[in-house]
């Protein structure tokens, strides 16, 4: 008994410390709730960020940012080699490649996935490939040694617009238009190590707005995976064949119909059948008659996307228009 009662005051005494210490830690947390950001504001303030938005305060800031870079710069495990290179550790390409892949599968609508997706399945081997494709053909020669680059300052809108109505420039021109896009919609290359293999995927990636173009496929997941079916069969695009496969299990049944019965055959035939479209130089046959240059290319044109669906929402249009009267007679 006496045991007993000597325990009881070493018991209450361990709580009470333990429900002090608890208080304490909330009091701290909700506190640097408060007033962090208090505190933050008063360092903004310090700093001059918050009103003095002068030349001074943006200068410093840059200087903040790339300081910072250059720490970040300085833990790669090699130097940048051209503007905008992000060098990664193999372990970090890896973690790259998985996130993306599972970001561009569930947000297929963010095109910031399907770049990350695509340069981190840009493996070597797929590379170098293209790059002998490349130095195989006349022009792809050329193109490796010029390295243009498609923009709106190389390709002019207002150019394109006055050109005649069979030529690929005004067939690009109506493309874009159509689409709301231009040719700086294509975004830069960072995560590819080898220069050369880094100019050849931007390439790849700022021609795919042609391959629309020649063959009218709008942007819609449909077009999309058609055209990353083509480039699959055509130049070996590691990305755009996991897209290819994968991307129509998200769609509507009538949309997969629609893929396997019409557009996949297509690309895949079109793909292996045609010439490496990597090699071809569009900026200079703008002019050139895009009849004449589909044959030179050995390219036929797939039925009109646009058409396909707008005759099946007339057909539902009518069918749910007949059941309509049908249920009210």
């Amino acid at each position: 008994m006496l045991r007993l009662n000597l325990q009881k005051p070493v018991f209450h005494r361990q709580f009470n410390i333990q429900r002090r210490s608890f208080l304490t830690a909330a009091a701290l947390t909700l506190g640097s709730f408060i007033v962090g950001r208090d505190a933050r504001l008063a360092d903004a303030m310090d700093r001059g960020d918050l009103h003095n938005k002068n030349d001074d305060v943006q200068t410093l800031k840059k200087e903040e940012q790339e300081r910072r870079l250059k720490i970040l710069r300085d833990t790669r495990p090699m130097k940048p080699r051209y503007d905008g290179h992000v060098p990664l550790y193999p372990h970090e390409r890896v973690i790259l490649f998985v996130v993306s892949g599972l970001k561009s599968y569930f947000h297929p609508e963010d095109g910031d996935n399907i770049v990350q997706l695509g340069e981190a399945s840009a493996f070597t081997f797929f590379l170098n490939n293209l790059k002998e494709v490349m130095l195989s053909d006349k022009v792809g020669r050329q193109i490796l040694r010029e390295q243009p680059n498609i923009t709106s300052e190389s390709i002019h809108m207002d150019d394109l617009k006055e050109m005649a109505p069979n030529t690929l420039g005004y067939t690009y021109y109506k493309w874009l238009k159509k689409e709301g896009v231009s040719p700086d919609t294509r975004a830069p290359v960072s995560y590819i190590d080898d220069p050369i293999h880094a100019y050849i995927f931007k390439r790849y990636r700022q021609c795919h707005d042609f391959y629309h173009a020649i063959n009218d496929l709008p942007i819609i997941i449909e077009g999309e995976i058609a055209v990353k079916a083509l480039e699959a069969a055509n130049i070996g695009v590691p990305m755009a064949a996991l897209g290819a496969l994968l991307a129509p299990l998200r769609l509507k049944p009538v949309q997969r119909r629609r893929l396997y019965d019409i557009y996949l055959p297509w690309a895949v035939k079109t793909g292996l059948s045609c010439k490496p479209l990597i090699n071809v130089y569009w900026e200079k046959i703008l002019d050139k008659d895009v009849e004449e240059l589909r044959k030179e290319l050995g390219i036929t044109p797939p039925p009109d996307l646009r058409a396909v669906r707008k005759e099946r929402a007339k057909q539902r249009q009518q069918f749910k228009l007949k059941y309509e009267s049908y249920e009210k007679s």
